[in-house]
This record gives structure tokens, C-alpha cells and sequence, in this order.
């Protein structure tokens, strides 16, 4: 069951997201930002941890995931360091994440040769 509820939520979200793209003149950096301060919001308000529990990888993988994870690192750093935890926070929760995803696209530039849009 875990498998299907983290299929049908990403699914959802991925569904809902599309409908922005076509629907809407917001371009797909704005919908990022937007997914990803959704995720913090969410998270801030103590919705987001009972979604990933119920939605599992469905829920914490999109860019909803990465505000999570930026909120939650914010928090922890705030409580230990006060003020100064705003700044540093988001970057060390999200370090490995973000270091792996450069790496990996730098790899497949490699693989795939890309080619700018015309």
C-alpha cells in the first residue's frame, strides 16, 4: 500500500504541477519557487511531516520535499545558534542533496552531449 499511495500522491502533484504549466503564463523556474516554498509553508504549519508519513517517497521527492528539508534544517539551526541558524540552516540540511545533483547532471553532460534550444 505504501508503494501505491506514493505513486498516486506524486503522481497527483506531478498532474497538478502540468496543469500550472499549461493553464496558466508562469514560467517553470516560478513554479519550482513556488513548489518549493510550498513545501516549507506546509512544513512550518505542521502539515507536511503527517503527508510524508502517509505519502512516503510520493510526497518527499518533488521540490515540495526540498522546502521540507530547508525548513526543517532552518529550525534546527535557528534553536541551536538564535539568529545567525536563519542563514546557515538550509545549506547544511540540504548539502548532500544538492552536491549529488550537481554531480549527477555534470555526469549525464557528459553522457548525453546537450545542446542549447534554438
Amino acid at each position: 500500500m505504501d508503494y501505491l499511495n506514493a505513486f498516486w500522491v506524486g503522481g497527483l502533484i506531478c498532474a497538478l504541477v502540468q496543469i500550472l504549466l499549461d493553464k496558466t503564463k508562469l514560467m517553470p523556474g516560478r513554479i519550482m519557487v513556488l513548489l518549493v516554498c510550498s513545501g516549507a509553508l506546509l512544513s512550518a504549519v505542521g502539515i507536511y511531516e503527517p503527508f510524508t508519513k502517509f505519502a512516503g517517497a510520493g510526497a518527499s521527492v518533488p521540490l515540495l520535499g526540498f522546502g521540507n528539508i530547508l525548513w526543517k534544517g532552518m529550525k534546527d539551526a535557528i534553536d541551536q545558534n538564535g539568529f545567525i541558524g536563519l542563514f546557515m540552516g538550509g545549506f547544511t540540511a540540504c548539502a548532500a542533496g544538492v552536491s549529488a545533483a550537481l554531480i549527477f547532471s555534470y555526469i549525464a553532460s557528459w553522457i548525453f552531449k546537450p545542446k542549447m534550444k534554438e
